[in-house]
């Protein structure tokens, strides 16, 4: 009998127990739980501590509501141009009504996979390849806007819908590398012309420069020997005429001048010019002359006076020498004498002359 009891007493306690546990519901942050009451929908426990009614009430599995990512394997899409490309898509979507996602569709997830395939293939079947490979976010938008308007029913939000990948036929990768190249190869060519044009302008435009840069320091260079030529004969031309030299002296430097006339390495002949022989009598004559003599020279008895006569004679021996000269190559005078030979102590002797 007491054991009896004893029994009754823990069975007791057990089902109290269980009772109370199946009572008190704790449901986590960002999640909810749909309670049914008898078989039908009772109401949406919220976070926190919750109470049912045991044995009537059964709360079901917790639905998440925060933010899903969601990858579906590639699917097969054909575009517009016959080609079979693998599309791999994500998806980020929310549960807004748990109600709903429970209620209006068996497998929310399934359901979202299914109508992201069929709205992909509807996209891209619009598209060639070339455009299908960059229109990704033409293809998210239209995915995005189809998916949101489907799922609203369900209690579920699309927030985003990315394409991860598109895998075009391996041919076609081959012919779209090889194309690919083909553009590389001609965009380097191009900018290899392009480098090539600018470094010949700048080279011919550095050279036109220099050029002309060179042009004016010639002509600079050229105008400053000009002006400096003209400075020195004007100079020495005021000189002459300031210290007014005799014709003897003239005629002294114009006989200096003949023997630099024959110095050159290319003259094996030279004519001497008939005005020549004017000059030595010129300077004979400077030699002959009775310089002014002095009171000391005066004084001085004849046999002590320099051996002036011995240099006259020297020069008078020389003259004869040149005029004898002169007449022996008289052929060859005569015969450049018809050449226009400038005579600077005969212009000064006539100018005298005149005065």
């Amino acid at each position: 009998m007491e054991v009896a009891l004893l029994v009754i007493l823990i069975l007791v306690a057990m089902f109290a127990v269980v009772t109370v546990f199946r009572t008190v519901r704790i449901v986590p942050q960002a999640r909810a739980a749909n309670v049914e009451r008898l078989g039908r929908y009772s109401r949406t426990l919220d976070p926190g501590l919750n109470f049912v009614i045991p044995y009537i009430d059964r709360v079901r599995p917790l639905i998440d509501l925060r933010e899903q990512v969601v990858s579906f394997k590639p699917q097969p899409v054909i575009t517009e141009d016959n080609l079979v490309v693998d599309i791999d898509t994500v998806l980020y979507f929310q549960v807004t009504d748990p109600r709903a996602a429970a209620y209006e569709i068996a497998n929310f997830i399934q359901g979202v996979e299914q109508l992201t395939v069929t709205t992909l293939r509807n996209v891209v079947g619009g598209m060639d390849l070339e455009k299908t490979l960059t229109s990704r976010d033409t293809i998210n938008s239209q995915l995005r806007g189809v998916l949101d308007e489907a799922t609203g029913k369900w209690g579920i939000r699309v927030n985003r819908v990315e394409i991860k990948a598109i895998d075009p036929p391996k041919t076609i990768k081959e012919a779209m590398e090889k194309q690919m190249r083909a553009e590389r190869d001609k965009r380097a060519a191009i900018l290899t012309a392009e480098g090539l044009r600018q470094s010949q302008i700048l080279t011919a435009e550095g050279e036109k420069q220099s050029a002309i840069l060179r042009a004016e320091g010639e002509r600079t260079s050229q105008i400053l020997k000009a002006e400096g030529q003209s400075q020195a004969i004007d100079e020495v031309f005021q000189a002459v005429h300031r210290n007014d030299p005799d014709p003897k002296l003239l005629a002294y430097q114009y006989l200096q001048m003949l023997p630099q006339l024959a110095s050159g390495p290319g003259n094996t002949f030279w004519v001497i010019p008939s005005e020549v022989t004017s000059a030595l009598q010129g300077v004979s004559k400077a030699f002959t002359e009775a310089l002014p003599q002095s009171a000391a020279t005066r004084e001085q008895p004849e046999r002590d006076r320099p051996a002036g006569s011995e240099a006259v004679r020297e020069a008078e021996a020389a003259a004869a020498e040149a005029k004898a000269e002169a007449e022996a190559d008289s052929l060859p005078r005569s015969i450049e004498r018809g050449k226009a030979v400038p005579d600077p102590l005969g212009d000064l002797n006539r100018s005298r002359d005149r005065a």
